[in-house]
């Protein structure tokens, strides 16, 4: 079976594993899942991920991170540009998430990276999903 949009397969196993507080969550590897996954680490929204060799495309191992109550760190993770309507922005027009709570992650020319770090290199792009 052929995935026609792997982030969002991504977002939505992350969605729900966090949902029902798995610790983990198993995605299929692909270059841009493995960008996302650096930039959630980054930001703090996941513990850690890990690229996981099975012979064919490869699986990231992503473990979420939870408070001490039990509350994921991922409130709402949402797909922005979809494989039928791309939105694309420049550095000017980058959409602050929450007031700058959360964050936008978007990909440029330079690689995947949150609205934060796309400012400070002042690189626009395609805003694939928001997180907060």
């Amino acid at each position: 079976m052929s995935l026609s949009d792997p982030i969002a397969d991504m977002l939505t196993r992350i969605r729900n594993a966090a949902n029902v507080s798995k610790a983990s969550v198993n995605i299929k590897a692909s270059k841009i899942c493995q960008g996302i996954a650096a930039v959630l680490k980054e930001e703090g929204y996941v513990s850690d991920f890990d690229r996981i060799d099975d012979g064919q495309q490869g699986v990231l191992r992503v473990s979420l991170k939870y408070d001490m109550l039990g509350n994921s760190a991922i409130t709402d993770i949402q797909r922005t540009s979809k494989p039928g309507r791309r939105i694309y922005a420049s550095v000017d027009e980058l959409p602050r998430v929450l007031g700058g709570l959360g964050i936008a992650i978007v990909s440029t020319s330079q690689g995947v990276m949150s609205d934060r770090n796309c400012r400070q290199a002042n690189v626009g792009g395609e805003v694939l999903c928001t997180v907060s």
